[in-house]
């Protein structure tokens, strides 16, 4: 039963504050990011027994350096990929301030949807159901996941009893960690987006 789940968000990027990504490819950290990662290896303790992945690059190069600090391999887990954003992805905030269904999702995460994308619900209810799967399945220790601010944040609402609407309540910063641990019956949150120093 794994008992402490790191939650870490990717680095920074160059497009982070001026385009929503999503899934969009080939979104890869800047040196910025890179330095904020190996910086958070450090902040990690105890150290992890498994390192698992969103599929973006940007994920996958995070967690890259946090295995390569532990000795570990990467696991790429579906389950913690970026919200599907849909018609909205790789959209400019300046596009988007002028869009009355991105008003409406803002105020409304928990009933509404991007268009031909994921609703936040639907978010939360996979990244919930695989956090549940590995405290069941995996092995006594401290597990490492590298997502996204949304996949995280998802999870830190549903621990917290927080509804979506609320989802400004929990910011999540590049390279921060948010931290789950199992009591013996559930998990609870014992750490909200520790950022790593400037």
């Amino acid at each position: 039963m794994a008992n402490t789940i790191h939650l870490v968000r990717h680095g920074h990027h160059a497009l982070l504050g001026r385009l929503l990504c999503g899934r969009m490819p080939g979104v890869e950290l800047d040196e910025l990011g890179c330095r904020q990662i190996a910086l958070c290896a450090e902040l990690i303790s105890p150290e992890p027994t498994i390192v698992q992945s969103s599929p973006q690059l940007r994920a996958r190069q995070s967690a890259t350096i946090l295995a390569e600090r532990f000795g570990l391999p990467v696991e790429i887990v579906p389950e913690m990929d970026e919200i599907d954003l849909g018609d909205w992805t790789s959209a400019s905030f300046v596009e988007l301030v002028h869009d009355p269904c991105w008003n409406q999702w803002n105020a409304q995460r928990g009933a509404s949807c991007p268009p031909n994308g994921e609703s936040m619900r639907s978010l939360q209810t996979r990244v919930v159901s695989h956090l549940e799967r590995l405290v069941e399945e995996a092995t006594d220790g401290t597990i490492v996941i590298v997502s996204h601010a949304e996949p995280i944040r998802a999870a830190l609402l549903h621990y917290l009893r927080i509804p979506l609407d609320d989802f400004r309540a929990v910011e999540i910063g590049p390279a921060s960690i948010s931290t789950l641990v199992h009591n013996g019956r559930t998990l609870g949150v014992t750490r909200i987006n520790q950022e790593v120093p400037a």
